[in-house]
């Protein structure tokens, strides 16, 4: 609702289905749901541009042609929010490019690599203490340097330059599980549980994968004697 608050303009949502309905603040906000409204996301994207959006929410990108529609509008120079199930923000890149056939991938590459401004990577995990989840995010904010590993194919470096990217306000998982830690909002088993990697995260902590493997011994050990 920022955007709704903070601006004026446009705003245009394709949803499945619509779970919040957004009033009129600073922008118009006008919200489509796909079976509703349309037949499909990429429907809806196809005759949004006709109505002059400043604004596009995209629910899913779930195939080819939704994805191929959110990067043209991108370039066209509207603001795209759209969301994909990932575990990483590194998956979510790799997930948008090899939806495409191999021959289109490079082009995929540069397009993206053009249009995309950030990636905010949600995961939930249970509170330590009462009720509810706490989220963990990890943020990619694009630089000139991330923008060339997605166009060179290298995004098996993007996790190395989101941990060195603190001053541009990126954030890997990890980070963002280390400080739900050392709040004590949630435990280090939930941490480990959803953890990218597993032995940097018991080095955040002050922990070596050793311990992690001596306590498994000592709780073999212990149910042994039970």
């Amino acid at each position: 609702d920022k955007v709704n608050r903070e601006r004026k303009g446009h705003i245009i949502t394709v949803e499945d289905p619509i779970e919040f309905i957004h009033r009129h603040h600073s922008c118009i906000v006008n919200q489509r749901e796909v079976g509703s409204d349309t037949h499909s996301f990429a429907n809806a994207l196809k005759y949004a541009l006709r109505e002059d959006p400043d604004v596009i929410l995209i629910g899913e990108m779930r195939d080819l042609e939704t994805i191929q529609a959110a990067l043209t509008i991108a370039e066209t120079g509207h603001l795209v929010f759209a969301t994909l199930h990932t575990n990483s923000a590194a998956e979510a890149i790799n997930r948008i490019i090899d939806v495409f056939p191999s021959h289109q991938q490079s082009q995929v590459r540069a397009q993206l690599a053009f249009v995309l401004e950030g990636i905010v990577t949600q995961t939930l995990l249970p509170r330590a203490r009462g009720r509810g989840r706490v989220m963990a995010a990890e943020i990619l904010v694009i630089t000139p340097a991330m923008r060339a590993l997605i166009r060179d194919d290298k995004v098996h470096q993007i996790y190395s330059l989101m941990q060195s990217g603190k001053k541009f306000g990126m954030q890997t998982l990890n980070d963002a599980l280390y400080q739900l830690y050392l709040s004590r909002e949630v435990t280090e088993e939930e941490c480990l549980r959803v953890a990218g990697d597993q032995n940097e995260f018991l080095r955040l902590i002050g922990r070596s994968p050793n311990d992690e493997e001596q306590d498994g011994r000592r709780l073999q050990a212990v149910g042994g004697k039970r």
